[in-house]
This record gives structure tokens, C-alpha cells and sequence, in this order.
């Protein structure tokens, strides 16, 4: 019933049994509820893991393969397709390029409407533009990401976060499509990496938050087998749709499907609720998921903020607290999170330089385009699946160090070798072993810095490390261009550097997840007692 009717029948109610109570005696009070945090009320009532958080999981990571789908079309749309000559003279079958050819002598082999790069004819001296669109994409990526990481913290939600990323995505993606000239399509991939950069962030945190403590970690690395399985099943429409036009209305239109079929079933998280002060809503909710594990939460137990946890207010008071938030200010402020946030954007940037730009050498292997997209998202799926398996067995901060390291030091040897016979080959896998380590680092490092941070700066913290990973693909593509074994060494001594900085990172396994600046910091620093 509407508030004021509800505060009308309560005074009314109170006045008739006022009556009854004898004269001398005063009214008992009434019991006083048990006040548990989320990740308590999970393990002991809820369920970790159950039916409802496996439903909820699924549905919300599937956003990842609509960022993957946004992020490498432009290795399809903007690649330099094959050519043939025209004309017996003036054009030299054998040459590496058509530069220094006879204009009309030679054309694209899959016509003009194949890639932007022949529509455009962005080669030779113009060929710089086709780094210029990618490097403006995570651009966008990097300032999108600051952007809703913070939106989703505060008014918007999680989920409202998600829904508006979605949206933006299928506009701008299916806008793209018609860009009449070079300068339109680079406003318009700006204006999608702006929006891509906060689809992987929201789905992330809206996936695991609702997740239990022991069983978050497993969940976390799960999502980025739907990033890698996006990039497969990109390969594959990319190889139906051959110009570049259809393939971003075909790579855009999932989009539409997903805020059409998926989003409707996906809930808020409770978390949000919680430190918006929706004590009411986060309840119903929490009841929901203990329904659907098939558990039963008691009446008496009521969810609480971590800092209330000892010093908790009465029911009424919780049901009506006003809405807690915080900003990168507040992480800035606290030397605890202060740390945490330098360390954790240092080597979010170094793992970033070091994972595209490898990505990036396995497009030079000059194999089949598709097949090659197709195995380099095959390839990491071992890497996630093995690091899955180990993250609760020895820790966040040791398999951190443990897979940086294993990316450096086979980089490091891959500059040391020779690009000459068989060693060719070496080269290759050394490559291949790097991007198997930094693949494991770089689905590590969400579930990390997750952990590391409160709930009312998480998606502000993690943000602002998505955005040190945007710089660092910026940066990838000019350390390619250096040729030779530099590549190499430069993304040995990124990973080497990566994982002695993660020394200075505290082990957050099974620790739990904390929902205010406040509670964080008393825990940290040992002044809260055990409840």
C-alpha cells in the first residue's frame, strides 16, 4: 500500500491498542533482528551458488560476447584485403604492396566494399588512419569505462548501467554501417568504444555480486570464456557477411536481441540495493534467491551494511537509512585503497600492452584471416580454464605473479631468437605461450580487483583500471610497429615488471567482500571484533 496510507493504518492500529495495555506496565519491545552482511546471509540461508545465481550468471554474461563482438569487428571491417593486377604492364604481380603501382592497374580482389581500407583506400601514405580508428575505439573504451563505472555506482544501477551500454551499442553499431566518409565512421567507432567500455564492467560486477564468497572467484574467471566464444562466433558471421557494411549491422543486431530477450530476467544486484539504502528491495530479492536454491531465509534475519554489522540500527531504521555512495575522491583519500589503485592500474596497463599486442603478431602469421581469429580464441580458453582451477587453491596474488611471469619470461626468450628457418617456429610459440599466461593474468585481474575494493567504489575502481587497460592497447599497436625482437622484449619486461608490482597486493582469498569505505578500513585494520 501506497507510504502515507501505510503510516495512517500503523498510527490508527496503535492507537486502538493502546488501551489494552495496563496502567504501570509499559509495552514490550519487540524482538530484535538478527543482522547479517550479504556474503553471511549467502553462505547460511541463501545459497552460494544455487539454480538462481547459475540462471542469473548466464544471462548477464552473455554481454561479454557483445563486447567482443563490438571490440574485433574492426579487425575484419578494417583489414587491407588481397589484390590482383588488372593490366600486364605497370603492375608487378610479385610485389608486397600497391604502393609504387599504376593507379588501374590493380585492383581489391573482393571489390571496393570488402573492408574500409578498400572503400577508402587507406594504404601507403594513408595507411596510418586505419591505427588512428583503433587507437580513438579504446579511446572511447577508456572514457567510457570511467563513466558508467561510476553511473552504475551511484543513481543508474548495475543493471540500468547495462541497458543504457546495450542500447548505445546497437545505435551507434548500426549507424556505422552507413558512414559516408573515413572522418564519420572514426566519430562513430569513437562513439561505440565509448559505450563497449562499460558493457564488460557492469556485466561483470552484476554477475558475481549476487555470487557467495568461496564460489565468486570461479564464477568471475567464467565469465571471459562468453568474451572469448563472442570472438569465435564473430569469426564465423564475418565470414558470412564479406563487406564490412553488413557485417557491422550483422555484429550490431545482438544487441537489440539481447535488451529484447535476455535483460528483462535479469535482476538488480543486491548489493546496489543495499548501499542505496533499498534495504527493502535487496530483502525481497535475497528471499527470491533462497527460494529458487530451495533454502529457506528466516523472517528474523534482516541484511545489514559490514560497518552496521556490530553497531547495527533497529528494522525501522534500516528500511529507511538514506543511500551510501562514493567516489574515485573517496578511494584517493584512503591510503589503504589509495595503494591498491596505483598498484592495481599499473599492472592492468602492463598486462593490457602485453596481451593485444601479441594478439596483434598472430595476425602477421599470414594464414587464413578467420581461421586464425578462430584459434586465437580457442587458444585462451585453456588458460582460463587451468587458472579457474587453481585461483582457490593458492591464492589471487601467487597465481597473479605465477601467470605474468610465465608471459615474460617466454617473451623475453622469444627476443632472444632469430626470425630465421625453424626459428621462425620457435618465435611463434613463444608468442603463443605469452598470450596463454597474460590470458590467464588478464580474466585474473577483473576478479582481483573486484575483491579489493568496497561495494560503493567497486565499479568506480574498476573503471578506473579498465581504463589504464584501454591505454595500454592504445599503446600495443606502436610497440608492434617496432619490429624485429624489441616487440618482444618490451612485453617481457611489461610482464616481468607486472608481477613484481603484484607483490605489493594483498591475498583476497575468501575474504569478504565489503560494502562501505568505512566497514573496509575497520576490518583492514583489525578494530572490528568477530560477530
Amino acid at each position: 500500500m501506497p507510504a502515507t496510507l501505510a503510516s495512517d493504518y500503523g498510527d490508527r492500529s496503535s492507537d486502538l491498542r493502546s488501551p489494552l495495555i495496563e496502567p504501570g506496565k509499559e509495552a514490550q519491545p519487540k524482538s530484535e533482528s538478527e543482522k547479517i552482511c550479504i556474503d553471511d546471509m549467502l553462505l547460511r540461508h541463501c545459497g552460494e551458488f544455487g539454480p538462481w545465481q547459475l540462471k542469473h550468471f548466464v544471462l548477464t554474461s552473455l554481454a561479454w560476447a557483445l563486447e567482443a563482438f563490438h571490440t574485433m569487428v574492426m579487425i575484419f571491417a578494417d583489414r587491407e584485403p588481397a589484390w590482383r593486377c588488372t593490366a600486364v604492364s605497370g603492375c608487378d604481380a610479385s610485389a608486397s604492396s600497391v604502393c609504387g603501382l599504376d593507379p588501374g592497374s590493380w585492383e581489391w580482389a573482393g571489390g571496393s566494399g570488402s573492408s574500409t581500407v578498400a572503400e577508402w583506400g587507406l594504404v601507403c601514405g594513408d595507411k596510418y588512419k586505419v591505427g588512428l580508428v583503433q587507437a580513438l575505439f579504446f579511446g572511447g573504451c577508456m572514457i567510457g569505462a570511467g563513466i558508467f563505472g561510476h553511473l552504475s555506482d551511484s543513481f543508474l544501477g548495475r543493471k540500468g548501467s547495462l541497458t543504457v551500454v546495450c542500447i548505445l551499442n546497437a545505435v551507434f553499431g548500426c549507424l556505422t554501417a552507413f558512414s559516408p566518409d573515413y572522418w564519420t565512421y572514426v566519430c562513430l567507432r569513437l562513439l561505440t568504444g565509448f559505450s563497449t567500455g562499460g558493457v564488460g564492467l557492469c556485466a561483470y560486477v552484476l554477475a558475481t555480486e549476487p555470487v557467495g564468497p568461496t564460489k565468486r572467484g570461479a564464477a568471475g574467471m567464467s565469465t571471459f570464456y562468453f568474451f572469448s566464444t563472442g570472438i569465435g562466433l564473430l569469426s564465423g558471421i564475418a565470414y558470412v557477411f564479406r563487406s564490412w557494411r553488413t557485417l557491422y549491422i550483422a555484429s550490431s543486431i545482438p544487441s537489440l536481441l539481447f535488451l529484447v530477450t535476455v535483460l528483462p530476467f535479469i535482476s538488480e544486484s543486491p548489493r546496489w540495493y543495499l548501499v542505496r539504502g533499498k534495504v527493502k528491495e535487496a530483502m525481497k530479492l535475497m528471499h527470491s534467491i533462497a527460494k529458487s536454491n530451495g533454502k529457506h531465509l528466516p523472517d528474523g534475519v534482516m541484511l545489514a551494511l559490514d560497518e552496521e554489522v556490530n553497531n547495527c540500527s533497529s528494522y525501522e531504521q534500516l528500511e529507511t537509512k538514506e543511500a551510501i555512495s562514493g567516489s574515485l575522491v573517496d578511494v584517493v583519500r584512503l591510503k589503504i585503497t589509495r595503494i591498491r589503485l596505483f598498484l592495481i592500474v599499473a599492472i592492468n596497463f602492463l598486462c593490457s600492452v602485453v596481451y593485444y599486442g601479441l594478439s596483434l603478431n598472430v595476425v602477421n602469421l599470414e594464414t587464413n584471416l578467420y581461421l586464425n581469429v578462430l584459434l586465437n580464441a580457442v587458444a585462451e580458453m585453456p588458460a582460463f580454464t587451468i587458472t579457474a582451477v587453481l585461483l582457490d587453491r593458492f591464492g589471487r596474488k601467487p597465481l597473479a605473479i605465477g601467470t605474468l611471469w610465465f608471459s615474460g619470461v617466454f617473451c623475453l626468450l622469444g627476443s632472444l631468437v632469430s626470425s630465421v628457418g625453424m626459428w621462425k617456429v620457435v618465435r611463434m610459440v613463444c608468442g603463443v605461450l605469452g598470450i596463454f599466461g597474460m590470458a590467464g593474468t588478464y580474466n585474473l585481474l577483473f576478479i582481483y580487483a573486484a575483491e579489493l575494493f568496497p561495494t560503493v567504489v567497486r565499479n568506480a575502481a574498476l573503471g578506473c583500471a579498465t581504463q589504464a587497460a584501454q591505454m595500454g592497447a592504445i599503446t600495443a599497436p606502436f610497440v608492434v610497429v617496432l619490429g624485429g625482437g624489441l616487440p618482444f622484449l618490451v612485453f617481457g619486461v611489461c610482464g616481468t615488471v607486472g608481477g613484481i608490482l603484484a607483490f605489493y597486493l594483498p591475498e583476497t582469498l575468501n575474504k569478504p567482500l565489503y560494502d562501505t569505505m568505512a566497514g573496509m578500513e575497520d576490518k583492514e585494520s583489525g578494530n572490528c571484533t568477530s560477530v
